[in-house]
């Protein structure tokens, strides 16, 4: 499908709201959701690093891992991965300021750590490496973002070895008709469309010519997500500007979204 949101918006949007996501996500600039269970409680950070912990572990990462994060943000997941496991690690990503953070970051680490990884701003439509060159290739709330979302699949084919594990997660549209409320407030803010329901997004990756491992759908957790990052940015709503009550009921209403099957969130394993 034609996505009417360009890679320039999402750059754009993400190049101007890094200090905001610092306020409610993380301060230290990690942006994804979270998985909630026993350990995290309704702790949003422990649920985001519990995702990390879960995704390693289905994508069986280890020393030999040579792993392409796609979409890495200001690089905390990329950097997570090499000093948790020691593996090499190369994050790309469309924003010039979450680049120019995770290569700052990189400058603080020990010279055996940022030995092993590599920052560059580039399209993920247009990968610029050779085929075959990663045993994995990882992504966290990215692709929704790409505007050709067959290409993107088709590149991280490419440039994957034979044998060699995708592991990611997206959103998806269970169906067609949303509400009003779903468009404004996680759709449009987002900038964000999708064809792909829960089925359709694993008949792609197979015609494209993945092995579907497993699928999960965790819509479950965007709905824990978006309810503890409503109370986050109602908390930091100190009557001085309107920015963090407005994100706050975004955020509450993304929430909703799940509930009226509006959105759902997905994890897939995938052997190339």
């Amino acid at each position: 499908m034609s996505c009417r949101f360009s890679e320039r918006d999402t750059e754009q949007y993400y190049d101007a709201e890094d200090s905001i996501y610092r306020t409610i996500w993380d301060r230290n600039g990690s942006v994804h959701w979270g998985l909630f269970d026993e350990s995290t409680g309704e702790d949003f950070l422990k649920a985001s690093a519990n995702l990390n912990r879960f995704m390693a572990g289905k994508a069986r990462i280890d020393q030999s891992s040579n792993i392409l994060d796609l979409g890495c943000g200001n690089g905390n997941t990329s950097i997570w991965l090499s000093r948790e496991f020691g593996s090499q690690v190369i994050g790309i990503d469309l924003s010039n300021v979450h680049i120019d953070n995770a290569n700052a970051e990189r400058g603080r680490l020990e010279s055996s750590l940022a030995s092993r990884l590599t920052f560059r701003k580039c399209s993920a439509m247009d990968l610029p490496f050779s085929d075959n060159s990663f045993s994995h290739v990882w992504s966290q709330s990215t692709i929704y973002h790409v505007p050709d979302k067959l290409r993107v699949l088709k590149e991280v084919n490419r440039v994957i070895e034979k044998g060699g594990l995708f592991i990611f997660d997206d959103l998806f549209k269970p169906k067609q008709h949303i509400s009003h409320l779903s468009k404004r407030f996680l759709y449009d803010r987002l900038l964000f469309d999708t064809n792909f329901n829960f089925l359709s997004y694993q008949e792609t990756l197979k015609e494209i010519g993945f092995e579907v491992q497993e699928a999960l759908d965790i819509s479950g957790h965007l709905k824990l997500s978006y309810q503890c990052l409503s109370k986050i940015a109602e908390s930091q709503n100190d009557g001085s500007n309107d920015t963090f009550e407005l994100l706050s009921k975004a955020y509450f209403e993304s929430a909703n979204a799940v509930d009226k099957g509006d959105i759902g969130w997905a994890m897939y394993v995938c052997k190339a």
